[in-house]
């Protein structure tokens, strides 16, 4: 998933929808109407169509103070570019401050461990929870925290807590108690067009919202225009030297693409929130699609500066491939949606199921899942224990990718 799983697993984008985002017509209307290069291992400028070397990158961001970097979040070339960024800005002279999606501002105390030099790397995502925060093998992030810790670098998180982001898509800004309330920023922009087409084109499943009417998808756009009111708010409060306007601190936002593409994201709330100059975004861009074809070019105004990156590979780390949500009567994580083709799919989990168990451990909630998975590696089974028609099903699932079609012949 390219979007991280805060709207209750509700999006689901895939290949076909990150191919389908590159190429949209919309955000900044002097580059809107224009492509750029994608070149691998190299930077385009999006105003110029300059190609960079990631040592020249420094130089172009000099009056740049927030550094949004849109990553895939199970891509490891996503990774290596967020690393190489804050890298080439440390060597530049930058103070630089690293501000993540992956935890809510509210949890500040771990991160403040990790960096000081106090927690294993064991104890740090025991302590941080990153596995209820976020859920991702932190395998992929590892290489990030571990050279922002050694650089002495601040993390600060700067997400919402996710029960507020789902109380928004519920309830609405108005239904939101004091409390609730308190955790987003008293102004929100939801209603742009601009950012309801790039939404809509996150998802790959049309069918799978073919019922929801236009209520339903602002209820979504709401949640999402909070989540990126709230991280953009966050980060900029915590712009190092903002006081005095120190012009070599920068705060690199570490989030996903779907919260920076075309500036429609956190960028757009910082503007509406004051913060009108000194924002800029970077995003990686494989050089070839899910299908194999090449993406020669991107929309200029898909980013400020696009990373390309080899082609979409498969996930480093195994994914059962299904969305869950917890059942409201008893907890359980009931399945919402199974992935064409995944390992699940083959295995015959359906739409509907609870799961109840994975290697004889009991799931009791989404981080207990993504602990359990966090383990597997492709070629592994998971047994999994499924709760179908009020009867308890056992299910073995294969832990292996889809040969590609050429190869199955």
């Amino acid at each position: 998933m390219s979007l991280a799983p805060l709207l209750l697993a509700l999006l689901l984008p895939g290949g076909a929808a990150r191919d389908q985002l590159l190429r949209l017509p919309v955000g900044d209307p002097a580059r809107r109407d224009r492509t750029v290069p994608v070149v691998l291992d190299a930077i385009t400028d999006a105003a110029t169509g300059d190609v960079l070397t990631p040592a020249e990158l420094p130089k172009r961001l000099e009056r740049v103070r927030i550094l949004l970097v849109g990553e895939e979040h199970t891509d490891a070339d996503s990774h290596r570019v967020e690393r190489r960024v804050l890298e080439e800005l440390v060597r530049a002279g930058r103070r630089v401050m690293v501000a993540l999606e992956m935890y809510p501002y509210t949890d500040q105390k771990a991160l403040d461990d990790w960096t000081a030099g106090s927690l294993s790397e064991d104890a740090f995502v025991e302590a941080s929870r990153w596995y209820r925060n976020w859920g991702y093998n932190w395998g992929y992030y590892r290489d990030v925290f571990v050279f922002a810790r050694d650089a002495k670098l601040r993390m600060r998180a700067v997400n919402a807590p996710r029960e507020v982001v789902s109380a928004v898509r519920k309830k609405g800004y108005q239904g939101l108690t004091e409390e609730e309330a308190a955790h987003i920023p008293p102004r929100v922009e939801s209603h742009d067009a601009e950012h309801m087409r790039m939404f809509k084109a996150s998802f790959e499943d049309e069918s799978f919202h073919a019922g929801m009417d236009d209520a339903a998808w602002q209820a979504m756009l709401d949640a999402q225009c909070a989540w990126d009111a709230t991280m953009g708010f966050q980060a900029a409060k915590a712009l190092p030297g903002a006081g005095d306007d120190d012009p070599k601190s920068i705060v690199v936002v570490l989030v996903g693409a779907g919260h920076v593409s075309y500036g429609l994201g956190i960028e757009r709330q910082l503007r509406a929130q004051g913060f009108t100059s000194g924002v800029a975004s970077i995003i990686p861009v494989p050089v070839a699609d899910s299908k194999g074809e090449p993406n020669a070019t991107v929309q200029a105004s898909y980013a400020n500066f696009v990373w390309g990156t080899p082609p979409a590979a498969d996930p480093v780390y195994p994914d059962l491939g299904i969305a869950t949500r917890a059942r409201k009567d008893d907890g359980l994580l009931e399945v919402l949606d199974v992935e064409k083709g995944s390992p699940a799919a083959r295995a015959g989990v359906q739409t509907g199921d609870a799961l109840v168990a994975l290697d004889g451990a009991a799931l009791r909630d989404r981080e207990s899942l993504s602990r359990a998975m966090a383990a597997k590696r492709w070629g592994d089974d998971a047994a999994l224990k499924v709760e179908r028609g009020g009867e308890q099903v056992a299910v073995t699932v294969r832990l292996r990718r889809e040969a590609p079609a050429a190869a199955k012949r």
